[in-house]
């Protein structure tokens, strides 16, 4: 069986909508590559934000819910996600957050890369970490920031855990990554793969409370296999493992199947196929509402109750 090729997607839970896209579309630069709806509720979208093409690896995801109150930070949860930059654009990215009155903590060095950290509306903690990774991305020519200062994927996502021994297990013995080190109380892990976001870091801090779930947390965070047969075998790995994991599920832009970790954190394993231009071509991604097929009989109703989304860029974004 092939190791994990590393991060698919993230999704997490944000309040508004429309500030949503303003955040991540107009002022983080990620384009909108999918307008679609929670497939467990649909009366609320589920908004995807990517590189150009909707590349696995670069994929943030949020379910907007409007009434939602703000999550606690714990452990149990994707504590922090991070996004590559190239090593000459972190002076940009102060800049624009200095613009934007973003708040953001000193730039910090951590496993011999720079990088800092800010929060979303909702406060969630995003870091924007310098490297030198040459893993491909599909640049968004139309948005609003320059090439060489552009998020490139994401660089690895932190999960807090009270402690690091089972999660190392599950990475290394049945994801197949690699140990790679550790500073203070930070484990980090790498997939053998030369994919975008194929790091990982444990937290290990049993002095944090347990995260609670609403606004401004991660909801999951997936991870690549080829295809439907490598995924079935990860499902039966895991069985066997002692993981209680699902069936699997037709995202319609990929099929899933999830687990929770004896850490808390619930883990997916999604496949790369069919992607984001299953429905749409790549030129117009996330400029219409797109259902699955078992809603469109419902898109009136489900379209009277979405509130209406702005994408537009304009100069100041």
């Amino acid at each position: 069986m092939k190791p994990i090729k590393g991060i698919h997607h993230i999704t997490a839970m944000a309040k508004h909508p429309q500030e949503n896209v303003n955040f991540y579309h107009h002022f983080l630069g990620q384009r909108l590559v999918k307008k679609t709806v929670n497939f467990d509720d649909p009366g609320t979208y589920h908004l995807y934000y990517g590189d150009h093409a909707g590349s696995p690896g670069t994929i943030m995801t949020f379910f907007p819910w409007p009434n939602a109150a703000r999550g606690q930070r714990g452990h149990g949860e994707v504590g922090a996600t991070a996004y590559t930059i190239s090593p000459d654009a972190l002076e940009f990215w102060v800049q624009r957050l200095t613009d934007h009155q973003i708040e953001h903590n000193p730039i910090t060095n951590r496993f011999g890369e720079h990088g800092l950290s800010f929060e979303d509306p909702d406060g969630m903690i995003l870091e924007l970490i310098c490297t030198e990774n040459t893993a491909e991305f599909s640049f968004w020519e139309d948005g609003p920031i320059p090439q060489a200062h552009a998020l490139r994927g994401f660089h690895s996502a932190t999960l807090w855990v009270k402690s690091a021994d089972s999660m190392s297990n599950l990475l290394t013995q049945q994801f197949g990554y690699a140990f790679m080190g550790q500073e203070d109380n930070r484990h980090r892990f790498q997939s053998a793969s030369d994919n975008l976001a194929v790091t990982l870091d444990v937290l290990e801090d049993p002095g944090l409370p347990e995260g609670r779930f609403g606004a401004g947390s991660v909801h999951h965070i997936a991870f690549r296999v080829d295809d439907d047969a490598e995924q079935l075998d990860y499902q039966e790995t895991l069985i066997q493992a002692g993981y209680r994991v699902t069936e699997v599920k037709d995202r319609n832009y990929f099929h899933s199947i999830y687990f929770r970790t004896h850490g808390g954190v619930l883990f997916e394993i999604a496949t790369d196929p069919p992607g984001f231009s299953v429905d749409e071509p790549v030129e117009s991604l996330g400029t219409n509402l797109k259902l699955p097929p078992w809603y469109e009989d419902q898109r009136s109703a489900i379209e009277s109750v979405l509130p209406p989304l702005s994408t537009t860029l304009n100069e100041s974004d």
